[in-house]
């Protein structure tokens, strides 16, 4: 959950009194947010490093720390707590926002460049008129925009916010995409002109900055955006230019989000108006921007678009889900609370009409209504009643048979290992001397590394680098593995399907292949399962000399079950190759044995 420090006395005179500790913590708890502490800037600094080591300077101006749901944005700064609180009260209605034409017709416009669309391809912009910025209001605009970019932003991958002084610059805009050299601007806080190579080199080392410097590093092109002057605004998602810097005396803020999540960046945007058009001298107010895409990827259109969403909620759902009998009518009541204006359904007796605000993009189904209409009823509220049914709850069979399987091995001697269910392309087909038959495995899109490419397909590269990293221990080392690995299915509505393997190794300054081929033995025998004449007609198991490129020439064999009648091959043992040892990192001969667990249910 995100954390907002609020100005205690500026909220306080938001909300209409003081508050004693005790009142508040319980207003933000009726409300579904959390009060963490009250505290100051300076307190938290005396804590974090010492009192001899913080700064006279550093203010002690009481703050709130409150916790704040992670998918409500609205509630990301003071601004949209002293609201919410004040509609919740029933002390304000919600604000209606809407976007105001200028006097001459004509709107700014953002015109996107077709080679955006190898690097940030969408953006949207607005503009607030007449804003009036005071110290307090002025440090929640950039605290805001710092939040969103740690939260909903995903620390400015999906969507970058830059904030400009209209003043300083002219339309109409253009968002572009070019190489690095040919980039030129004084930074947001600097005076030296640089390109946009000089400034990844300058900001790398920078504490704030410089972890955003990887999302377009590697890029041929940086995305830019300029005037009609061909002054640069900013370099998304880096940093903005010095040129068109807010101030106190700031008037006019353009305000543009650059995204690779169109929905994104447009909840971001109506956020940033939502919350600080309050300000303007018309509040509640946003002059519209119009975006165009010369490639028409995208239609032209304006943003932000501040019409209220129409949705429907149940009236036995949200009784049933909270216990209560409440009438559409109280129902309307409590949604209002929240800022949800409701009212009952004039064709359904059973249903309610709810308009969601820009403000609340986390209402996407009637579970969120509900949940909504419980906040506001009071959970302390909800009557406590006992299920209407009575239940037993069990194992999943699949589960309960890997933990059979786990205690035997365990009891056996060998000791249990869990690694990662990923790994690279190389460790689960090259690295075991295997061809990818590529239809089996399953890829990851857009790894992050080299070594998380695939869902492994089989148990023993895990094996084998836990094995690696533990081969300082003393000899004899056993271990083992029950877990799922995955292959693609093309008949599963999820094309993949996941299947339940054991795995066990014993590496020792010999091979120890009896050791593998006993604990097949008895693994085998306490699922139940009977070694048999391969020639008979017998339900059971037997072992068949095989070439398996992954084991020894000759010393390697499969494992068939037979079950009604039906045979197939359900894995194998061996000693394993040296090419595959060496791959691994291990210098001790090792034998392996895998098979699917799942024929035994």
């Amino acid at each position: 959950m995100p954390t907002v420090n609020v100005d205690k006395e500026e909220l306080y005179t938001a909300l209409g009194r003081d508050y004693t500790f005790d009142e508040f913590m319980d207003l933000c708890f009726n409300f579904g947010i959390e009060l963490e502490e009250d505290t100051s800037p300076k307190e938290m600094a005396i804590r974090e490093v010492g009192a001899h080591k913080v700064d006279d300077s550093v203010s002690d101006r009481p703050i709130l720390k409150i916790d704040i749901p992670a998918n409500r944005y609205d509630l990301l700064c003071h601004e949209g707590i002293s609201r919410s609180l004040l509609v919740f009260q029933g002390k304000a209605k919600p604000p209606v926002f809407k976007t105001i034409v200028p006097a001459d017709g004509k709107l700014q416009k953002l015109i996107i460049k077709p080679e955006t669309a190898a690097i940030r391809p969408f953006a949207v912009a607005a503009i607030l008129r007449n804003v009036k910025f005071t110290e307090l209001n002025y440090k929640n605009f950039i605290d805001l925009q710092d939040k969103l970019h740690m939260n909903i932003c995903r620390k400015r991958t999906l969507v970058a916010i830059g904030t400009h002084d209209l003043d300083t610059i002219q339309g109409p805009f253009t968002y572009e995409a070019l190489a690095p050299k040919d980039i030129q601007f004084v930074p947001l806080n600097q005076e030296k002109n640089m390109n946009a190579e000089e400034l990844m080199t300058f900001y790398e080392n920078d504490k704030h900055l410089g972890k955003f410097l990887p999302i377009i590093r590697d890029s041929p092109v940086y995305p830019i955006i300029y005037d009609k002057n061909r002054q640069v605004l900013s370099l998304p998602p880096i940093i903005n230019s010095n040129h068109s810097k807010i101030t106190l005396d700031t008037k006019n803020v353009f305000i543009e989000c650059t995204a690779t999540d169109l929905t994104k960046g447009k909840i971001v945007l109506n956020t940033m108006v939502a919350m600080f058009s309050e300000y303007c001298a018309e509040p509640f107010t946003v002059e519209p921007v119009e975006v165009i895409y010369e490639d028409n990827r995208q239609p032209a259109g304006v943003t932000p678009d501040l019409t209220s969403r129409i949705t429907t909620a149940k009236v036995d759902y949200i009784n049933s889900c909270t216990g209560l009998k409440l009438s559409p009518d109280e129902i309307c009541d409590l949604l209002n609370k929240m800022s949800l204006e409701a009212t009952p359904s004039k064709e359904d007796k059973n249903e309610v009409v709810v308009q969601v605000p820009v403000t609340r993009s986390d209402v996407l189904h009637q579970c969120d209504i509900m949940e909504d209409v419980a906040i506001a009823y009071g959970f302390n509220n909800l009557p406590h009643t006992a299920p209407s049914v009575s239940t037993i709850g069990k194992p999943y069979p699949l589960n309960k048979l890997a933990d059979t399987a786990r205690i035997e091995l365990a009891l056996a001697g060998w000791s249990e290992v869990s690694p990662l269910t990923l790994c690279s392309h190389d460790e689960n087909f090259a690295f075991l001397r295997q061809k990818d038959p590529g239809n089996i495995a399953v890829r990851l899109a857009h790894p992050k590394t080299i070594e998380y490419q695939v869902v492994r397909t089989s148990l023993l590269p895990g094996v084998l680098k836990t094995l690696k990293e533990n081969k300082k221990h003393s000899l004899p080392i056993k271990v083992f593995e029950v877990g799922d690995t995955a292959i693609k299915d093309d008949t599963q509505e999820r094309r993949s399907r996941n299947v339940r393997k054991v795995c066990a190794t014993y590496s020792n300054k010999t091979s120890g292949l009896e050791q593998i081929h006993g604990l097949l033995d008895r693994t085998l025998q306490m699922l139940h399962c009977q070694p048999v004449d391969k020639n008979g007609t017998a339900s059971g198991y037997w072992i068949q000399d095989s070439e398996n490129p992954t084991y020894f020439p000759s010393r390697s064999a499969d494992i068939y079950l037979r079950q009604k009648g039906e045979t197939k091959v359900i894995g194998s043992f061996g000693i394993l190759h040296p090419e595959v040892l060496e791959k691994f990192g291990l210098n001790f001969p090792t034998s392996a044995m895998e098979f699917d667990l799942e024929p035994f249910l």
